[in-house]
């Protein structure tokens, strides 16, 4: 077994808690709030530093207001909110307001990102350049930058001069930023250089409120920097009208993107998106059904907060030798799930503990849904009352390595397979473990081992295949058919509202 996965048999602690900052001004901490819920705390990081200040000060410069870093993508943040003039020459007061929410902010991410590709290790969470990045910056060779600007207050200005939501207009044909004269109007910032996103107050709800998970954020940022600096001009009045096009649409791959019918017509030139997309998505019964169905994949989310919780603070037990590098690691495979791909594996889990006798053992392994994806094995396992937590928690760590190796006997294909552990039923006070197993080095004293944990522990001898489907959109009848007062559809026999609608569980 890779030694990743290998479990210490003592109890270990990591040996550093990380010390974060929560941003300067409110705006700064909004954001921060917004990235840390959708982006997860073990890759957000808001106010990092290079040691760069005065010597002998320990005083770091900031590099950017907030960064992610996740896998090969690093996103730069910076925000500004500065109040718009309000004189009598609009063109002068949006000069003004450009230059210093806009333009400033982006030199700043474009800094940022020249400082990063020179100086990966000299990056740190605190101004004194004492702790580095829990989460390490990808190769330079490999890494993939997306900037965004986020600049506030220009919203009602913006609607008493154009109407609509108070996002700013979209127009992909200004390039560069002595293009951007129009009051409102924002492009391509500099076309000879890392692309910026740029968002406002709405712009930034809209996007952070529909692409919720570090791998749908992302997604939607590279296809809109193509979409800028594709062939065809794209003007709208406003980043809803984007989001409504993404959203509705897939691309020959079966992957969300601007793809805009055209009727059996050449592709046009230009295209105009007015208001009447954002209003027609939201109401759609496929998108007032995903929103329900997404309810349940928060659960996701809440147990990757707790693991991470844990590992930022150094209190984790049999940590391996990596600490919170490893850690990361594996919460990185369950990170990277989209929303939809969520909501499935934590109404799964949910289900496994409602319906499982807390005296009983349980298991499960989900085979990968897409090529890259991990197989995820899931076990239930009822506490020993004649063991104290320690060794408890010891026997289960070791009955989740026999479950993970099993598994890859089971599944030869299978390249990385993550293992999560926890006591059946429901209630507070429950424990978690993780695991992750590289099956790509297999040898055959591995599997000798494999078949000697299937024997001994009666792991998936006579394994029962079970077939799950997963949409992004569920149909508008099954969310009709299944209200919450009804029983939920997953069989449990409680009601959908105390069973996979119910997102509070576990705490």
């Amino acid at each position: 077994m890779n030694s990743e996965a290998e479990i210490a048999r003592e109890k270990v602690l990591s040996p550093r808690r990380i010390e974060r900052s929560e941003g300067t001004t409110a705006s700064e901490k909004y954001l921060a709030r917004l990235c840390e819920k959708n982006f997860l705390s073990l890759w957000s990081y808001p106010g990092v530093f290079r040691d760069q200040g005065k010597k002998g000060c320990g005083d770091g410069k900031e590099i950017c207001d907030l960064l992610v870093v996740f896998d090969e993508h690093v996103v730069i943040f910076s925000d500004k909110h500065c109040k718009f003039p309000d004189s009598v020459n609009l063109d002068r007061d949006w000069q003004r307001w450009f230059k210093k929410a806009i333009s400033q902010s982006a030199e700043q991410t474009w800094g940022a990102e020249r400082w990063i590709r020179q100086q990966p290790t000299r990056v740190f969470l605190d101004r004194k350049c004492t702790q580095p990045l829990p989460a390490p910056l990808p190769s330079t060779d490999r890494t993939k930058f997306h900037l965004v600007v986020v600049a506030h207050g220009t919203g009602e200005q913006t609607k008493k001069v154009s109407g609509g939501s108070g996002s700013l207009l979209i127009d992909s044909s200004l390039k560069g930023l002595p293009a951007h004269t129009r009051p409102f109007f924002c492009g391509d910032l500099s076309p000879a250089k890392t692309f910026v996103h740029v968002l406002d107050d709405d712009s930034l709800h809209s996007v952070m409120t529909t692409r919720d998970t570090i791998y749908d954020f992302i997604a939607y940022l590279a296809a809109r920097e193509k979409l800028f600096r594709g062939p065809i001009t794209i003007g709208a009045t406003g980043e809803e009208q984007l989001l409504a096009i993404y959203l509705s649409n897939l691309n020959e791959k079966q992957q969300h993107d601007f793809v805009f019918p055209t009727d059996g017509k050449e592709q046009p030139n230009a295209i105009f998106l007015d208001e009447s997309h954002w209003q027609g998505f939201e109401t759609a019964p496929e998108r007032i059904a995903q929103l329900k169905a997404d309810e349940v994949s928060y659960a996701w989310d809440k147990l990757i907060e707790k693991f991470s919780f844990y590992a930022i603070r150094g209190e984790q037990y049999f940590v391996t030798q990596g600490g919170i590098t490893d850690s990361e690691r594996i919460l990185r495979f369950m990170a990277r799930e989209p929303r939809w791909k969520r909501r499935y594996l934590a109404r799964s889990l949910l289900e496994m503990l409602r319906t499982t006798p807390i005296d009983q053992r349980r298991l499960r392994v989900f085979p990968p849904v897409d090529d890259g994806d991990p197989y995820y094995v899931f076990l239930l396992l009822p506490t020993i009352h004649t063991k104290s937590d320690e060794e408890y928690r010891q026997v289960r760590r070791t009955f989740l390595e026999g479950c993970c190796v099993v598994a890859k006997l089971q599944n030869p294909q299978a390249k990385d397979i993550v293992g999560i552990a926890t006591e059946p039923g429901i209630g507070n006070g429950r424990s978690e473990d993780s695991l992750y197993l590289d099956a790509r080095e297999w040898t055959p004293e591995m599997e000798e081992k494999a078949r000697e944990y299937q024997e001994k522990l009666g792991i998936l001898q006579n394994p029962r295949r079970i077939k799950l489907e997963a949409y992004e959109y569920p149909t508008a009848t099954a969310n009709i058919k299944n209200p919450r007062n009804k029983p939920c559809p997953c069989g449990s026999g409680r009601k959908f509202k105390k069973c996979c609608g119910d997102n509070s569980q576990p705490k």
